[in-house]
């Protein structure tokens, strides 16, 4: 047998040699923590399809940001449970809304923090879709000024991101231009480019109890089977003003992230949602899996395809494994 010049294992050979040609690494800045913000006081109530992850109250989510702070995560995203809802989505763009008051709770409790708002209307809306709707249609246009309407409610509170999710067509562009008008050039926009009608939103549905009343998104949210449709997505949302874009979910569709990066120079998102967080805690409490192994091995594909920042329920344990292994 001729003598192996070239041998890859050579560089495979202890823990230390593999860091050192490490191609891929995470940081606890790379993540983003989404948290679910509800009325009352000492409210922390577990979500059954996803472990370790709660509805807060306001001083809850005050707390939650210091301890994710504490362990090196520097934004998190907001979402809100609403006491009561409308036709109008009234509660997104309220003064004391649940989302205004987490935002200024975060500010007075971690100045540095930076605060990301979801910006839609389904968590708000009665009948639980993403606009304005009549005869059981959601009607584009007249979504846009609510959705605005809620971007400014949220600047105004201390947002120094607002994140339109609502998929609706022009709402970057409508949203950037409400933001200007009064006085906020400089809260950036983190646009839901690419989003979506996924099965792995289920989980989210019950934390921020926002389930479409009838029928479901699929005629505003994107076709699985799409991949050209997402760069125009994202060309769009560039042309109006977006400053991320963000691809959801991320692990299911790891060829449009990279596809995106390839393209965009934008900082560039992918938000690991609910359902791919909640297979990881059922296979592992089901003791098939190294829960641990399988979440660091996911958030570095989804950084190896190309995201600068991933949203995950697994922030804050992420950057305490990354802590603890230096």
């Amino acid at each position: 047998m001729p003598e192996l010049i070239n041998r890859a294992r050579r560089l495979r050979k202890s823990e230390n040699l593999r860091a050192l040609v490490r191609e891929t690494r995470l940081a606890p800045e790379d993540f983003i923590l989404p948290l679910f913000a509800c009325g009352g006081e000492n409210v922390r109530r577990e979500i059954s399809s996803m472990p370790g992850v709660h509805n807060l109250s306001v001083d809850e989510i005050g707390r939650e940001a210091e301890n994710a702070y504490e362990a090196g995560v520097r934004g998190l995203i907001l979402f809100a449970l609403p006491e009561s809802k409308d036709e109008v989505a009234s509660g997104a763009y309220a003064e004391d809304g649940i989302v205004q008051q987490a935002i200024r709770k975060v500010r007075s409790s971690v100045p540095d923090m930076v605060v990301i708002a979801d910006t839609c209307l389904c968590e708000y809306t009665s009948h639980g879709h993403c606009g304005v709707v009549r005869d059981e249609e959601v009607i584009n246009d007249e979504s846009l000024e609510l959705l605005a309407r809620t971007a400014v409610s949220q600047a105004q509170a201390g947002a120094a991101i607002v994140a339109p999710s609502a998929m609706m067509d022009g709402q970057v562009g409508a949203i950037r231009e409400a933001l200007d008008d009064t006085g906020f050039q400089h809260v950036a926009i983190m646009a839901y480019a690419v989003k979506y009608a996924s099965a792995f939103y289920g989980p989210f549905r019950e934390a921020a109890d926002s389930a479409p009343a009838f029928g479901d998104r699929r005629a505003y949210q994107m076709d699985a089977a799409n991949a050209r449709e997402a760069i125009r997505e994202a060309e769009l949302d560039q042309s109006e003003g977006a400053d991320f874009l963000m691809v959801k979910p991320a692990t299911c569709y790891l060829d449009i992230l990279r596809t995106l990066r390839e393209r965009f120079d934008l900082p560039l998102a992918a938000y690991h949602v609910s359902g791919e967080y909640a297979m990881i805690k059922a296979a592992a409490q089901k003791g098939w899996i190294d829960e641990q192994r399988v979440m660091m091995e996911t958030l570095t594909s989804i950084k190896r395809a190309g995201a600068d920042l991933i949203l995950t329920y697994y922030a804050r344990e992420a950057a305490k494994t990354l802590a603890s292994n230096r």
